[in-house]
């Protein structure tokens, strides 16, 4: 049996798909530890899942948009959670004993402990935003920036120099939940990358959804602006609205939004806070949405085309890509009116091609293995931290 350490931020985007390999893992004979927050892990791991508890801060930054939200993202919310969640980190691995790190980019605590303990540890991509590191030919003096954040982040735990390496990447390996067109230029990525495409894994039922009222008869439609956006998102949704109005007859749409922002829609638009969009995808015909990987990855293994509109971080990147495979379209989050809006949404209702080329990429990406690819190649890694410590006993 072997001991693997997960360490997440505590974002949901960024906890399921590791959740998934994590259940790979567990499933294949091997014990699991997470360290961070009881009180977020617990509902997405499940009652069995076992939690180095470490406790929730907020540290996020105001700013949302543009370079001021990368600003806000580092200094207000990356580096305080890695200054204080390292030493929980460090009594997990006092407690646990694993034999492999397995840590989320951005929590760079999880490579800071292990630099510090001399473990083995592999990165895990969760966005395609430092996977490709799109600041570094566009805009150097940010990635330099960003270069200096980790430089500060590594001094603050009392390490000496500079960091060997750049801490969202592990000299040992990197596991990334996306491929093909999503994954940007392979010259841009590390060359012990392995892109799984996304890490698919059953998710606790919601057994207040109402399934039955889709109709048959007519096409369906999911509207999800993403956890940490809905809020920026009362204009859009409002536009959308409008553009959904008159079309009734045609289709029924699931717009995910906070209570309160959508006020009396017409009856073809169930407006809910949460939905169980792995159990909706199958029944759906095009997804609306801001374009994190995540629902991206997960519309296209289903087939489903999408209209992007990117907010913010890796958005942009996957939505440009979408395009780019004609599985769906990019759209402006701020400057979209209803009557374009209509159109597009029709258009990619209408015209076969986009969930032609939906399907398409989505076999590209579900060809990476998903979970299980993962699980084996974390395995693989561990198997040489086995050997090293066998030799050196040697």
């Amino acid at each position: 049996m072997t001991r693997f350490l997960f360490v997440s931020l505590p974002l949901t985007g960024h906890v399921n798909p590791m959740a998934a390999v994590a259940g790979a893992l567990a499933g294949r004979g091997h014990e699991v530890m997470w360290a961070g927050s009881e009180s977020f892990l617990r509902p997405l791991l499940g009652e069995t899942a076992l939690i180095h508890p470490i406790p929730l801060r907020a540290h996020r930054g105001q700013a949302e948009r543009g370079l001021d939200a990368t600003r806000s993202r580092w200094e207000g919310y990356i580096v305080p959670h890695a200054r204080t969640t390292r030493k929980g980190i460090e009594a997990a691995v006092d407690a646990f004993g694993p034999d492999l790190l397995v840590v989320d980019q951005h929590a760079i605590a999880g490579a800071i402990v292990a630099h510090a303990r001399g473990l083995r540890w592999a990165s895990v991509a969760p966005t395609t935003m430092e996977l490709t590191r799109p600041f570094r030919r566009s805009l150097p003096r940010v990635e330099a920036w960003i270069e200096g954040q980790l430089a500060g982040a590594w001094t603050a735990a009392g390490l000496p120099g500079e960091p060997p390496h750049d801490l969202r990447f592990s000299p040992h390996g990197l596991v990334a939940f996306t491929a093909g067109a999503l994954a940007g230029d392979p010259a841009d990525l590390p060359a012990n990358a392995v892109l799984v495409g996304p890490a698919l894994a059953g998710r606790g039922p919601d057994p207040d959804f109402p399934i039955d009222w889709l109709d048959p008869g007519r096409r369906h439609v999911l509207v999800t602006m993403g956890t940490l956006s809905m809020d920026l998102a009362k204009g859009f949704y409002q536009r959308m609205v409008d553009a959904l109005e008159p079309l009734g007859d045609r289709l029924q749409a699931v717009v995910v939004a906070p209570d309160g922002t959508i006020t009396d829609p017409p009856a073809h638009l169930l407006v809910r806070r949460r939905v169980p969009v792995l159990d909706l995808l199958p029944h759906l015909h095009a997804v609306v949405a801001h374009g994190g990987l995540n629902t991206v990855s997960e519309a296209l293994v289903h087939g489903v085309p999408l209209l992007v509109a990117p907010i913010k971080g890796d958005q942009a990147l996957n939505g440009s890509a979408v395009a780019a495979a004609g599985a769906g379209m990019r759209i402006s989050f701020d400057h979209i009116r209803p009557a374009r809006l209509r159109a597009a949404l029709l258009a990619l209702l209408d015209e076969p091609s986009y969930a032609a080329a939906a399907r398409e990429l989505g076999a590209t990406l579900s060809a990476g293995g998903g979970a299980d690819a993962a699980a084996a190649h974390l395995e693989r890694l561990a198997g040489e931290t086995a050997r090293e410590k066998a030799h050196d006993k040697d």
